[in-house]
Parts: structure tokens; sequence; C-alpha cells
């Protein structure tokens, strides 16, 4: 028997209403299904503290939940008033991520939402933080959520690669628009479709120095394939011509401006998982993270 899909809220610790919690009653509504929402606790002193008086920590913590338990019923009590189907719970856990994928594993979960979190660039370095692992690593769809100024999206940007042309690289580009398309259209969002097109670095990683006679044509002839294989893209999906967006530069940086200059709600694209050096430097999706000016919801491509 099928479970119901749900949408799963992450709520911080510190039992504060977050602009995650009005994203998600919003999203809940306009995709018609069920919310559960989950805070994750854990006082390092009261775990160590436990190791010396272990029935009075214990009776410590068990208060401190019931008054976290009490709060969030409080918050899922006011999404209910507005039509929600909701529920709750706390769980004392060390390592969230883990925990996590216990919700995948045991929930039809059609989205995970979440606060994007800020971390020092250090920390980043040596510790690999929530979100990061949201986004490398878990199978189900993640929206982080960086500010409410519409908890209902107006403005979704839908980003893809055409670079590549390997076949599984063509069907997540699919993937990637299928759900921004989906999402509009729930939200009655207009959507925007982009694909910053690098050449510096196909020239500096592909051509080499040796190239340099040939960079004219190389370009020209590699400007034009892009432009077809990102507009046969957008005809496979049916979005108009003035809400195709095909623009040259550092990824990065354009995708920032283009989400600022058009007042962009939500980022809707694509991570993989990726191994050694790679995880370590981080893509442009866990880039875009601490520098675009709006939230990110993160798919991963679908195994047949």
């Amino acid at each position: 028997m099928l479970q119901t899909q749900r949408l799963l809220l992450i709520a911080p610790s510190s039992m504060t209403r977050t602009p995650a919690f009005d994203r998600a009653v919003a999203l809940a509504r306009a995709m018609q299904l069920p919310l559960h929402i989950v805070a994750f606790d854990y006082l390092q002193a009261l775990a160590i503290a436990g190791l010396f008086a272990p029935e009075q920590i214990n009776r410590a913590r068990e208060g401190y939940l019931d008054t976290h338990r009490h709060w969030l019923a409080e918050q899922a009590e006011v999404m209910r008033q507005r039509g929600v189907e909701v529920t709750s719970e706390v769980v004392w856990v060390h390592h969230p991520y883990e925990e996590i994928l216990h919700f995948v594993n045991e929930m039809s979960l059609a989205l995970i939402i979440k606060d994007a979190e800020e971390e020092p660039a250090l920390k980043r370095v040596f510790f690999t933080p929530l979100d990061w692992q949201l986004l490398r690593d878990c199978p189900v769809p993640v929206h982080l959520v960086t500010d409410s100024r519409h908890p209902l999206p107006r403005k979704v940007l839908a980003i893809v690669d055409v670079l590549r042309s390997e076949e599984q690289d063509q069907i997540f580009n699919d993937q990637i628009v299928e759900a921004a398309v989906k999402l509009a259209a729930q939200c009655q969002a207009q959507l925007e479709l982009l694909h910053v097109y690098d050449w510096a670095a196909v020239y500096a990683k592909d051509m080499g120095f040796g190239a340099v006679p040939l960079a004219a044509g190389l370009y020209e002839s590699l400007n034009e394939a892009q432009h077809e294989a990102f507009a046969a893209l957008a005809e496979r999906q049916g979005i108009p011509v003035e809400h195709r967006h095909f623009i040259e530069g550092t990824p990065l940086f354009n995708i920032c401006d283009f989400a600022r200059d058009h007042q962009i709600d939500i980022i809707v694209m694509g991570t993989v998982q990726h191994w050694g050096l790679n995880k370590l430097l981080g893509t442009t999706a866990e880039s875009l993270l601490h520098h675009a000016p709006c939230s990110m919801w993160a798919i991963k491509p679908t195994r047949s």
C-alpha cells in the first residue's frame, strides 16, 4: 500500500519561528500535501554531565524536550488553523543527518524544507555542515530557505547545464526543468530558464595553450551547439522564448546577478555526489548556497 507523500520541515533547535515555517505552510497548501515537522535537540553539556549523574540529567533532558515539544505543537496548531494537515516531534540526536535518512526511508517524502545556515569558511573546509550533506547526499529534493519575502514563491528560476552532451546529463536537465515547471504551476509563479555558458572554463580545461589559433572557430561552434541544446531543452519542456535566458560568463556571478535583477524567490537546480578534491572544494550549488540572493531547491538525478 502506497504511503501519502508529505513534506518534512526541519525546524531549528532554538525554538524560533523562521522563514522556513512560512514557506512550508505555503507549499503544503499549494501542493495539497500534509506536513511533518521535526526538531533535533542535543546539548553537549547535558550529554557529558549525564555520564556522572544519569538520573538527574535524564530528568533535565526530558524537561527540556517537553518544553520544545510544547512549543512545536503550538506552531503546528497555528498551521492547522491555516488549513494544513500537520504533525510534529522532537528528537534527541547528536548527528541529525543519519536521523533524516530514517525519515527518508520510513516516510514517502516529496520534499525536505530547512532554513539555510551560515557556516564560517574555515569550518566548511574541515567539517560537513548539515546543509552540505543534504545538498550532496540526500536522495529527496531539498529546499533551503533564506528569506520570507514571499512565503508562496512568485518567481522560480531553473538552472541547467547543457555543456555536457552525455545522455544522462540531458535526462537530468529535463528532470530539473520538469521539477521547476511543476513547482511554478502549483504556486502559480512565473518560471525562468537559465543556462550560463562558461567559455573561459571550457577553454582552460579542454583546449590548452596549443589551441590558441583555433579559438575563434571553436568558440563559434561550441557556442552554437550550446544554443541549440538549450533551445531544444526549452522546446521539450514548453518554456516560452521570452522566459529562456542564455548568458555567457562565470556561472556563480551571473546566476546571482540574474536572480537579484529578476527578483527570483527560488532557484531550482540539480546536485550530484562529489568525491575527493571536488567534495572538499564544493560545487556551484554549494557556492550558490552562500551567495545567492534567494532560496534554493536542489534535486538529485532520478534513477531508472
